[in-house]
């Protein structure tokens, strides 16, 4: 399950979306959370699948891997689901004793459980698509556009956290297959023993963690890394007619949330 985390891994193509400058997808990533959290109703909703969808087909990214990346958050859905179906109240669909489903509860159960799918479909797709390095040049300049003054060290930081997420992935299979073949037992018992079997996994982690950022870190200064001031780039950021297009649709697409939501 581990390896079906797709966040902060990424898949060479050619699609429009990989062509797409990193500002373009940043900046949209924003906006398309932004009418997403407007969207309320089924219409709206409605919208927004059409939209996600078309995403990932222009992505070229196939929705097995998609799919696979929702695995992980299989348990935090169905708690979603769980907590506004009974918490929820309103009109009753079903009862029994002192459990009870109310229309509302399913109503907003559901779009809360589409909103959470959503949000890690679309932020999968930003870094499906898209390099560390170029990740890290558009964050840098889109934190830049806000003033913000180490906006490099920033965009260093969130983007060497991402591109670590499936090294860390790798090494934890990697450990936990290596104690599972000296006996260790991490998916019997109750939650309790459960979580004092993830001790011996935790430490040999937590040691290759720090070794990896030293070495990371010892890499940099032989490069005469210095952060962000007066430094130079290969390959500069350039936006297109393509990036102009991008906005455009995803502005029209919030307008039309907007739209769904108030009319």
């Amino acid at each position: 399950m581990l390896r079906d985390i797709t966040i902060g891994q990424y898949i060479p193509g050619t699609s429009l979306v990989h062509k797409l400058d990193p500002r373009t997808k940043i900046i949209s990533l924003v906006l398309y959370m932004i009418g997403l959290f407007l969207a309320n109703n089924f219409r709206g909703y409605l919208l927004v699948t059409f939209f996600t969808v078309g995403i990932i087909l222009l992505s070229q990214i196939s929705f097995l891997t998609i799919i696979k990346g929702m695995r992980p958050l299989m348990i935090i859905i169905i708690l979603t689901l769980g907590m506004h179906l009974f918490l929820t109240k309103g009109d009753p669909l079903w009862q029994w004793g002192i459990f009870k489903i109310s229309e509302q509860g399913l109503r907003q159960g559901i779009f809360m459980v589409l909103r959470l799918i959503y949000l890690v479909t679309i932020t999968s797709l930003l870094t499906l698509t898209t390099t560390p390095i170029a990740l890290t040049d558009g964050i840098e300049k889109v934190l830049k556009l806000l003033f913000i003054p180490i906006a490099h060290e920033l965009a260093m930081m969130m983007t060497i956290a991402l591109r670590f997420i499936p090294t860390l992935i790798e090494e934890t299979d990697k450990i936990m297959k290596a104690q599972m073949a000296r006996g260790a037992d991490f998916e019997s018992g109750g939650l309790l023993s459960r979580a004092k079997s993830l001790i011996p996994l935790l430490v040999p982690l937590f040691l290759s963690s720090f070794r990896r950022a030293d070495d990371l870190a010892m890499a940099m200064e032989a490069r005469c890394y210095r952060g962000g001031e007066n430094r130079t780039r290969m390959k500069q950021l350039v936006m297109g007619s393509r990036d102009y297009f991008a906005f455009i649709l995803v502005g029209f697409f919030v307008v039309t949330t907007i739209y769904t939501r108030y009319w």
